[in-house]
């Protein structure tokens, strides 16, 4: 089976982790530390706060913005789950807005559809790693009293104008499982420029306690609890394998650059109805998902015979609306968003992958369309 991806891990990871188990420090501590200090610096952000993964992260995010039962929260259907059900986790109302017809990300217009008197906050979601229109969407909600908080989980190394999608954010929130261009596993970050949101930050992931445990740790220093909170601790393990993935970042966003390169070429001569995702020219793209669209309703039938041949393609991106736990919920139309879920098709993007097995897919993809003769 070719894998839809899989770990970049070398000497590196295992000489990093093996220390830290020699330590006798296993739990958060200086290697958590130090892996914030890298997730910062590459967010263009001042603070950085690691929790257990993206999805509490941004559980803390809504709730260090102050977002709670009754507010309403703009999201975009079309994303993972997890995006729609993090406003759950806080007892506000998700409320779906659709996406951009060429890109899957919220735009001003389709934001500003939705909003109402009781929009508190924007779910903004920098899908597959494309940035949104952040800065006209902070503005919009400056303008009207609500917080843009910005679901980066796929975006870690997309640039848009040169500069990190993320730079100067109230609250962005990072995912590291292994379907993300860096991963210790599972573990995710929350990232700022507001000293109070980090404080509050470190606590609530800490069960509101005031002291952190390395503080504590050999110090006569009393820990207090300032307020009810959760367990959402990353632990050293893996603060220490992450400090060494964001230190070899730039090669695994080359690699995939050069994979999706490959991909473009092949499908270009081979396959020109296939749509390729495309980025604004503005943004240089992680490349966190190999997204392609497949047309005329045929991407469960070929996801189908890519996964029967041994390729580990999987759906592109889901629509929560679309989804058993939320078809419930009321929406307004999404066209757009249906449209994405239906006909995205992810492709295998991994380390070390050759122009042979590339080959093999795009062929894949030729026979499962009918188009073998082209190829």
């Amino acid at each position: 089976m070719l894998p839809i991806i899989q770990p970049v891990f070398g000497p590196e990871e295992e000489a990093a982790v093996l220390a830290v188990l020699r330590s006798g420090w296993v739990a958060q501590g200086p290697h958590v530390a130090e892996f914030e200090r890298k997730v910062a610096l590459r967010a263009g952000a001042k603070y950085a706060v690691a929790v257990t993964s993206a999805t509490t992260g941004l559980h803390l995010a809504l709730v260090a913005a102050g977002i709670g039962p009754g507010d309403e929260v703009i999201v975009p259907s079309l994303s993972f789950i997890a995006s729609t059900n993090a406003v759950w986790m806080v007892g506000a109302n998700p409320v779906f807005a659709d996406v951009d017809e060429e890109l899957p990300i919220l735009t001003p217009e389709t934001v500003a559809a939705v909003w109402t008197q009781k929009t508190r906050a924007v779910l903004a979601v920098h899908q597959l790693g494309i940035p949104c229109e952040r800065d006209v969407l902070r503005a919009m909600c400056e303008e009207r009293g609500a917080r843009l908080i910005e679901d980066a989980a796929c975006a870690l190394g997309s640039l848009a104008d040169g500069r990190p999608v993320t730079e100067g954010a109230d609250l962005a929130v990072f995912s590291f499982h292994p379907r993300k261009v860096l991963t210790m596993g599972e573990g995710g970050a929350v990232t700022t420029d507001n000293a109070d949101f980090a404080e509050r930050l470190k606590r609530l992931r800490n069960h509101g306690m005031t002291v952190a445990a390395d503080a504590r740790h050999g110090n006569a220093v009393r820990e207090g609890f300032a307020e009810p909170a959760w367990n959402y601790r990353l632990t050293d393990i893996q603060g220490a394998i992450g400090s060494v993935q964001m230190d070899r970042l730039d090669a695994i966003l080359a690699e995939r650059q050069r994979i999706w390169q490959g991909y473009r070429a092949r499908l270009h001569a081979a396959l020109p109805e296939i749509r390729l995702l495309t980025p604004q020219p503005h943004v240089q793209w992680n490349v966190q998902t190999g997204c392609v669209r497949i047309p005329d309703g045929k991407r469960d039938s070929v996801l189908k015979a890519l996964n029967d041949g041994g390729i580990g393609a999987r759906r592109g991106i889901l629509a929560a609306h679309l989804e058993p736990a939320w078809a419930h919920w009321p929406r307004t139309q999404l066209p757009n968003s249906e449209a994405w879920a239906h006909d995205s098709l992810a492709l295998p993007v991994f380390h070390g992958m050759t122009g042979a097995q590339q080959d093999e897919v795009v062929h894949a993809l030729a026979l499962a369309l009918g188009y073998l003769e082209t190829v």
